[in-house]
């Protein structure tokens, strides 16, 4: 059962990490000049995250492959004739699937978000080099804060074609600038991209008159891309971020200090929500029953989140319930069978998770209980057919 395990575990590893480099670090790897080491480190951050669903799945195939092939060899049958009850023989493996339940439940609670908020870092930091290396052409590129950059040819750091667009609070365009020519000089010591613009025209957004300049130098700080500190999002929390995530929304006051004020500004920046300072009651009541309505879903979001990530840690134990009794009934030594039965297992303990994932932002359907369905249903039905199987 353990080379099994192992095996299992290391084909769904290699697929998934597959599934993610040519998703995220392909790209990278083609157009930058990123070394070979740097992306063997990116696919090491990634190995944590990807055992939280590699170690379930594989214990599910490991049981359906061990023991359709012990049923199929008539050893059951042996063991039997000599006095050993199945239950006797599948404590050790109900005993590894807890085991492999702890381990999932460290993956899942801590090691899995961590390695997943340091590859994407990572991730950000190779788009920096890549940016410090080269501005890819006929690209838009929003790496620098306020800014987005378009190239149309780039011929060995000579621009032709330049637009850029400055940006205001981050969405709306100030002014735009479009220069004939330019070129860029990265100064790695200042940790600085130097762009200098020629034959500039710009516009200021609703306005007709346009300013032109033969030469205009724009200096950039890579610091906004190589070091912001961002955080993480909620499906990429830890289960001590979650529950302090949880109680700083519970906590959050959004009733005005008194007549004619405005909500919490703070508060109403955390839920991306803005009022104007003299605003009147009636808007401000309007903006606290927005802010409200978003203050609970924000808290059924890390609620679903959180009993995700310890439901799906108990996975292990109910795959292996499971497994033990349709392996000995199946009763098959060819792997292709317990391969795809594993995948129709997987298929259907998931479809809970993304149902209840689908619905973290509807609290009114308690989307957080219905993560524990699947557990309760391979386990329950796994406890009665391997009861079945040792009558």
């Amino acid at each position: 059962m353990l080379a099994a395990l192992l095996l299992t575990v290391g084909v769904f590893t290699a697929v998934l990490l597959v599934g993610n480099a040519l998703r995220e670090i392909l790209t990278l790897l083609v157009t930058s000049h990123v070394s070979v080491g740097i992306i063997f480190r990116a696919l090491l951050y990634l190995v944590p995250f990807v055992w939280v669903f590699a170690l379930p799945m594989g214990m599910l195939t490991a049981a359906l492959l061990v023991f359709g092939r012990f049923s199929a060899d008539q050893e059951l049958t042996a063991a039997r004739a000599s006095g050993v009850s199945l239950l006797s023989l599948v404590t050790p493996v109900v005993l590894l699937g807890l085991l492999c339940s702890g381990l999932s439940a460290l993956f899942n609670l801590e090691l899995g978000p961590r390695s997943r908020v340091a590859f994407k870092g990572l991730t950000e930091n190779l788009r920096a080099v890549a940016m410090n290396a080269e501005i890819p052409e006929d690209r838009f590129i929003n790496n620098f804060t306020n800014y987005i950059f378009y190239v149309e040819k780039n011929h060995g750091g000579q621009l032709e074609n330049v637009t850029i667009y400055h940006l205001k609070n981050e969405t709306n365009v100030d002014y735009t600038i479009h220069a004939a020519t330019g070129r860029f000089n990265a100064d790695r010591a200042q940790n600085q991209l130097a762009l200098e613009l020629y034959d500039v025209h710009s516009v200021a957004a609703g306005m007709h008159n346009i300013s032109s300049t033969p030469y205009y130098p724009i200096n950039l700080s890579l610091d906004a891309v190589t070091n912001r500190v961002t955080k993480p999002k909620i499906s990429d929390m830890t289960f001590g971020q979650l529950r302090q995530e949880l109680h700083e929304l519970k906590a959050m006051s959004l009733v005005p200090a008194g007549p004619g004020s405005t909500p919490e500004l703070v508060n109403l920046q955390r839920l991306n929500l803005s009022v104007n300072s003299n605003a009147t009651p009636a808007e401000a009541a309007m903006f606290l029953q927005t802010a409200e309505k978003l203050r609970r879903q924000e808290i059924s979001r890390a609620e679903v989140e959180l009993h995700r990530e310890i439901a799906f840690s108990f996975a292990c134990f109910g795959f292996t319930l499971v497994g033990i009794p349709l392996g000995i009934r199946v009763h098959r030594r060819e792997t292709n069978i317990g391969i795809a039965l594993a995948l129709l297992l997987v298929v259907v303990y998931y479809a809970f998770i993304m149902l209840g994932e689908s619905l973290a932002g509807r609290p009114e359907f308690y989307p957080h209980l219905i993560l524990w369905v699947p557990n309760f249903l391979f386990q329950g039905v796994g406890a009665v057919l391997l009861w079945r199987a040792n009558r």
